[in-house]
């Protein structure tokens, strides 16, 4: 990868500003895309990041972290390069890193979904000579349902395990999934609980500007008999730890984009899977890459073969950037 980003061993990086874009080893200047663990790492000198990231930033790298913010749509010159960030719709407050340099544009996609998921803001498009995009779900298989009747495949789910006198319990990563889930199924079936992780996200971005309808805090001290017929919303890792007994008798479902290939049910230990994702589908990932209007793209991490091959066969210039970045979910 040539141009006005590179790639090199600590991550992507622009010479000219000599900054780095989500870098996976401490730099001295870090631009940040959004707060997920493989895009935001501890150790960089100073970062750059969306205002609605202050919080939750400084929960995953420390209240110390030398942190500047910006807010859509504004810019900031770095050594001649002017820099700005645009919705990305993954995650509350996650961004597209836009980079301009004497009339060339690169925009770095981070983790992207399109459509408004209720909570996350909505995939803006930006024109640019070169997009660097995200490939987890580049496969022709992913093909994302309505987040409608999803959720109302979830709150039927609940409401059957309500009937049946059973804890309900969703697991989904904690920022992101988790909050998306919250604020989207029908809290009038019962009470929502979420696990210690989850509470620590929510408050976070709380005090980001975060709106969160009413939940409770999974604690030793809620009486156990008030988890009947209630929703608990943890990551994966509890599952199949001791903190899972008080909730019995309980049914377990994943909330994931994986849920839509066969046999990865199975793995989670989970009886249901319910398929939402907020990474594009492959649907999503040829229209973000369409309305960019690219001349050149680049993949980064998930099917990144199959899908170069498919962008060339497209009549699109396309090539690999090998990253650390990873699937959340």
């Amino acid at each position: 990868m040539n141009g006005l980003l590179s790639y090199t061993e600590s991550g992507i990086y622009c010479e000219q500003g000599d900054f780095f874009i989500d870098p996976w080893k401490p730099v001295a200047k870090a631009i940040i895309t959004h707060a997920h663990s493989d895009h935001a790492r501890p150790g960089n000198q100073w970062y750059l990041a969306q205002r609605l990231n202050k919080e939750i930033l400084k929960l995953r790298l420390g209240a110390d972290i030398n942190l500047e913010l910006m807010d859509y749509g504004d810019h900031r010159v770095i050594n001649g390069v002017k820099v700005s960030f645009h919705p990305a719709g993954h995650i509350w407050g996650s961004s597209q890193v836009r980079v301009e340099y004497k009339g060339e544009v690169w925009v770095v996609s981070g983790d992207y979904k399109l459509g408004d998921d209720g909570f996350s803001g909505e995939f803006e498009p930006v024109p640019c000579h070169t997009f660097i995009t995200e490939t987890t779900f580049g496969l022709p298989v992913f093909k994302w349902k309505p987040q409608t009747e999803v959720i109302g495949q979830i709150n039927n789910w609940w409401q059957q395990n309500a009937n049946d006198g059973k804890t309900s319990i969703l697991c989904a990563y904690a920022l992101g999934k988790a909050q998306r889930l919250l604020v989207n199924v029908d809290n009038s079936i019962g009470e929502i609980y979420v696990q210690g992780a989850v509470a620590n996200v929510n408050e976070a971005l709380e005090r980001d500007g975060a709106k969160l309808p009413k939940y409770t805090y999974a604690s030793p001290d809620v009486d156990k008999s008030l988890y009947k017929g209630s929703l608990v919303i943890t990551p994966s890792s509890s599952i199949g730890t001791s903190w899972m007994r008080k909730f019995q008798p309980y049914e377990v479902a994943t909330v994931s984009g994986w849920m839509q290939i066969r046999g990865i049910k199975r793995r989670r230990n989970s009886g249901h899977g319910f398929v939402m994702s907020d990474h594009a589908d492959w649907d999503e990932l040829n229209q973000a890459i369409a309305a960019t209007r690219a001349e050149r793209v680049y993949v980064t991490h998930g099917y990144t073969d199959v899908f170069q091959r498919w962008l060339e066969q497209q009549g699109i210039e396309a090539g690999i950037v090998e990253t650390s970045f990873e699937a959340e979910e």
